[in-house]
């Protein structure tokens, strides 16, 4: 066993601290940070922070995208969700399977993570960290340096590569220890406390529960779309997604494919662009204007349409002023 180590770091205060604990003993760490399509805005700011943090501690990083395979694990997770589909222990398992394949590419030697005992409901509690490690096939080489003296030594500590003595007691809920070591370490690069994943946001798993079911064949474009704009099953076979302002109008625009998708302008008024995935007929053209008409509030909306079969106008003329209930119940989802 030699003094290196692959430290998975976040970007939050407890992988930051837990990285600067291990080098503060000698050891060549390197920074591991995953990325997800199921990341919010504050959790890509924090890949951004790790960045930053990596800055402030000198040491290398390496950059981890899940990937589709990830899929299956929220699609069929063996440990279950937490309250929405968060598959927080077979995340764990998942993140830990390729941090080894890691560590055997860059020839370290154990795993660091910023664990604190008690501080997650789900997925830092003893019994499933014990499950999680086990399942992991990293027994013993996962080291907590925040929590180790609440665990048994592991392989690192028993061997002398670390110093137990030098590890932690930090438990529960309450940072304020944590806050305390950042300013001894004069460490400022870290993100605020909380997570960021999207599989914990009701609204954007009600969305990905509505993608598993009706749309067997979906891209990780269409995974990228679900955190934009509302959404709307029209039929089984057919969503719409409407932007909610000029950013979101952008990054439509941005994401559209005509492969896949067909694209929907306003004409003549100040609407929302909307794109939509399925069959395309003369009443899905007329559903889709009235609603980009409702929004634009424009009673007798021009709209362009443009597939893979090239760009057509229409003019739909809707009768009445307000959204249709009917047409709304039970098939808007508003992005998170």
């Amino acid at each position: 066993m030699n003094k290196k180590a692959i430290s998975l770091l976040s970007g939050g205060l407890d992988s930051v601290l837990s990285t600067k604990v291990i080098m503060e003993q000698g050891i060549d760490v390197i920074a591991l940070h995953f990325t997800s399509p199921f990341s919010s805005k504050r959790e890509k700011e924090r890949g951004l922070q790790a960045v930053r943090a990596v800055s402030e501690l000198g040491i290398g990083l390496i950059l981890k995208h899940k990937g589709p395979e990830f899929i299956d694990v929220v699609r069929s997770p063996r440990y279950g969700y937490g309250k929405n589909i968060n598959p927080c222990i077979d995340c764990r398992i998942f993140m830990l399977h390729k941090t080894r394949e890691i560590m055997e590419e860059e020839q370290a030697s154990f795993v660091v993570t910023g664990e604190v005992l008690g501080q997650r409901p789900m997925s830092q509690r003893r019994d499933t960290i014990r499950i999680i490690e086990k399942a992991s096939g990293l027994e013993g080489l996962i080291v907590r340096p925040l929590s180790a003296m609440h665990f048994s030594p592991s392989i690192p500590e028993q061997e002398g590569i670390l110093d137990r003595d030098k590890l932690l007691d930090f438990s529960g809920r309450s940072r304020t220890p944590q806050f305390r070591l950042a300013e001894k370490y004069n460490l400022t690069e870290f993100g605020s406390p909380g997570g960021g994943c999207l599989l914990t946001d009701p609204i954007f798993t009600k969305k990905l529960k509505d993608l598993f079911e009706y749309d067997k064949a979906f891209t990780m474009k269409d995974l990228e779309l679900l955190s934009i704009g509302r959404h709307f099953r029209l039929r089984a076979d057919t969503k719409l997604i409407v932007g909610r302002n000029e950013a979101e109008n952008d990054k439509l625009i941005s994401l559209w494919s005509a492969h896949a998708y067909i694209s929907f302008y306003p004409i003549g008024f100040s609407g929302p662009v909307a794109i939509l995935k399925g069959a395309f007929d003369d009443d899905i053209i007329n559903t889709t204007a009235n609603i980009m008409g409702y929004y634009g509030k424009n009673e007798s909306p021009v709209i362009s349409i443009e597939s893979n079969n090239g760009t057509v106008n229409r003019h739909v003329v809707e009768k009445r002023s307000i959204m249709p209930e009917e047409l709304l119940a039970g098939t808007q989802q508003e992005a998170s």
